[in-house]
């Protein structure tokens, strides 16, 4: 199964819309997926009928990463969701933020990790304005990309450094 372009995402999220389902947005790297991902996207997928991801393209992480990231490309991160049972659709945007694609599928729900301030969360703003919500989920503590890079690259870090 490929991504969704953003046109398909767009029109599949309508369909569901207007069948009554409620779906659920989220966005990120997702480079190494580890324990603290599947954890947080397991909840995501509870709150509604449907768990839509816009995955950020490789240009994409790499500005907001840095230089060697991502790890793996963009078509293997997308497959890497794709075959989590808890993802129903994966699309990939180039910008730095989601903005512009939450602007396009208007979700019923935006979700982030608890790192983050429900009030700072890019496209809260619209989702509230459809009258849909904004949910934050718990962190989970002790999982981490860059921690694991670090860690492969030999800088002495320990498994309790990378996992609980």
């Amino acid at each position: 199964m490929e991504p969704l372009s953003r046109t398909e995402a767009e029109s599949m999220v309508a369909s569901l819309k207007a069948a009554g389902k409620k779906v659920v947005f989220t966005n990120g790297c997702f480079d190494i997926i580890h324990q603290g991902h599947t954890t947080y996207l397991k909840g995501a997928r509870e709150l509604g009928d449907f768990l839509i991801i816009g995955l950020n393209s490789d240009a994409s992480v790499s500005k907001l990463k840095g230089p060697g990231r991502p790890v793996n490309g963009e078509m293997v991160r997308a497959a890497n969701l794709m075959a989590l049972q808890d993802v129903d659709a994966v699309t990939i945007f180039s910008e730095e933020t989601p903005k512009a694609l939450i602007e396009e599928l208007r979700p019923d729900v935006l979700v982030k990790g608890g790192d983050y301030n429900v009030d700072d969360i890019v496209g809260a703003d619209r989702v509230r304005a459809d009258g849909g919500e904004v949910i934050t989920l718990p962190f989970v503590p002790g999982f981490s990309t860059t921690k694991i890079i670090e860690k492969q690259a030999g800088k002495g870090l320990t498994e309790e450094d990378v996992s609980d």
